[in-house]
């Protein structure tokens, strides 16, 4: 997402990208391929050496090469963002997404050296990028060899390094010097990766938001922005075939939709918009959006290229005039497209087929600009308690989070309420709190000989394994233990009493 002014009065700031969608909004196709013809032969020479009579153990042999063979099988990822100043240190976000979830990639808005080196060994896969300034200089064989020997060649192989982007919806910035680059550097890049024998390892592609689409209604008339579609992203899609890398899109129903398609736009049941040209049925605006860009594609004659969907998303927290924004709804877009992208019904006109899809976004950020929703796509918050659970949670994390899809409350109120007689009251860790600080104070509680079992590991309240998460537990058994008084909350002044309850999960307070 750029934070950037567009040319078309219709194209917004992703912030206020309203797009110009009526119900549909703009498409992208991802992995459609059938499974290969090697596959096929696969799947022929290993019945030729098992006896008919072996229909089970041919079943079983038929899904294995079909499922490792068949590209993009729905795989969700994440986008890692770092536009804040109290996320987690990259180990510990790592750690946290091996071990207590099910995501298995993350894309970087950078090549944060710091991140990578905390990816090594997880076998999770990483997608790095080039910043849109370094564009230019990026045009430069000598440059791209020094960026690939500064960026990929530490980590690799130990941190699965899988792709490469050039710039972020770099179209849509209207920089003409950057659109104009775009391409020469993407292919300098690969000739940086070609000599370093990581061209197989590692592919090389770029972002676009819907802006590249000058229409998208009905979907079956997509097409890409005149003089952009033969001069820029023709050549762009060349090169995507000839490296066998995907066409990677935005699409942000979010952003599309209104108070009369919000169903459209959540995957809800509804009547549907039917395109005229094809007489397909679309019941979700992801599904238009995505055909839209395949049919742009198709236009060029470039239909068969894999499509990712590089951003997607919805925010828990919004402004008034917004529609639809709290955790709730955010918890059904994300957790319905997720079901959606991985069920194997693909699109209308993209029909069984699975989606790379990369959710925006693994944090909430505190320092992003623009209006409150863009600090609230975050899945988790940065003490890793989740904002809500979309499923994403293996079983023994889920266990220990709410039910109800709402933040945990980790911090107390800078101003927390005036003491209460007549309501139960807890005690929490400041905003702002610094974690030595706040493993002091678990050292202290824990020391004192209370039961400090349930942050330890297999306890209920140990997940999510933080500072902040487990001295919050601490800190409030202390104040509950000593009756309640407000000067045990103190805690070197780090401490703060809250009229909200904590509790979540088994983790009781």
């Amino acid at each position: 997402m750029l934070h950037v002014a567009l040319p078309n009065p219709n194209h917004k700031v992703k912030h206020l990208k309203l797009l110009f969608f009526s119900h549909v909004g703009l498409v992208p196709p991802l992995h459609q391929r059938s499974p290969s013809s090697l596959t096929h032969q696969k799947l022929a020479m290993a019945k030729q050496f098992i006896p008919l009579s072996s229909s089970i153990l041919v079943a079983v042999i038929s899904l294995f090469l079909v499922s490792t063979l068949v590209p993009g099988v729905g795989s969700i990822g994440v986008n890692y963002g770092t536009v804040a100043n109290n996320l987690p240190p990259p180990p510990q976000v790592a750690h946290f997404l091996l071990e207590s979830t099910v995501i298995n990639r993350v894309k970087l808005y950078d090549a944060n050296p710091d991140i990578l080196k905390a990816f090594a060994h997880t076998g999770i896969a990483v997608t790095v990028t080039v910043p849109n300034d370094q564009i230019p200089r990026l045009t430069k064989l000598n440059f791209a060899r020094q960026w690939v020997e500064d960026n990929v060649q530490p980590y690799t192989p130990a941190t699965n390094i899988v792709r490469i982007l050039v710039g972020n919806e770099v179209i849509t910035t209207a920089d003409k010097m950057l659109i104009g680059n775009l391409v020469p550097a993407m292919q300098t890049l690969h000739t940086a990766l070609v000599a370093a024998s990581l061209d197989r390892r590692i592919q090389v592609s770029t972002p676009h938001s819907l802006g590249v689409l000058s229409n998208s209604s009905p979907p079956s008339s997509g097409k890409f922005r005149l003089g952009y579609d033969i001069h820029v992203l023709k050549p762009l899609l060349s090169f995507l075939r000839a490296t066998k890398s995907p066409f990677m899109i935005n699409p942000y129903p979010f952003f599309g939709c209104s108070p009369d398609t919000l169903d459209y736009a959540l995957f809800r049941p509804n009547a549907g918009v039917l395109d005229e040209n094809t007489g397909l049925l679309y019941t979700n605006m992801l599904d238009a959006q995505l055909d839209a860009v395949f049919s742009a594609m198709k236009v060029l004659g470039f239909d068969d290229l894999e499509i990712v969907i590089a951003e997607t998303g919805w925010p828990s927290m919004g402004d008034s005039p917004q529609v639809g924004v709290d955790a709730n709804v955010a918890s059904e877009y994300n957790g319905n497209l997720k079901r959606h992208v991985s069920s194997g019904a693909g699109t209308p006109l993209m029909p069984n087929r699975t989606f790379e899809t990369y959710i925006f976004a693994l944090f909430n950020e505190d320092l992003k600009p623009g209006p409150t929703s863009e600090r609230n796509f975050g899945l988790f918050q940065p003490d890793m308690t989740p904002v809500y659970d979309i499923g994403i949670l293996r079983p023994t994390a889920r266990s220990s989070i709410p039910n109800n899809p709402t933040p945990v409350p980790r911090v107390a109120p800078s101003n927390p309420t005036p003491r209460s007689s007549k309501r139960k009251q807890w005690c929490l860790p400041k905003t702002g709190a610094d974690d030595n600080a706040l493993q002091r104070n678990i050292d202290y509680v824990c020391g004192l000989g209370l039961d400090c079992g349930p942050i330890q590991q297999h306890g209920a309240c140990f997940l999510p394994n933080t500072v902040r998460a487990h001295a919050a537990f601490a800190m409030n058994l202390y104040y509950q233990s000593t009756g309640n008084n407000d000067s045990d909350c103190d805690f070197d002044q780090t401490g703060a009493i809250t009229n909200v309850d904590p509790s979540y999960g088994k983790c009781q307070y």
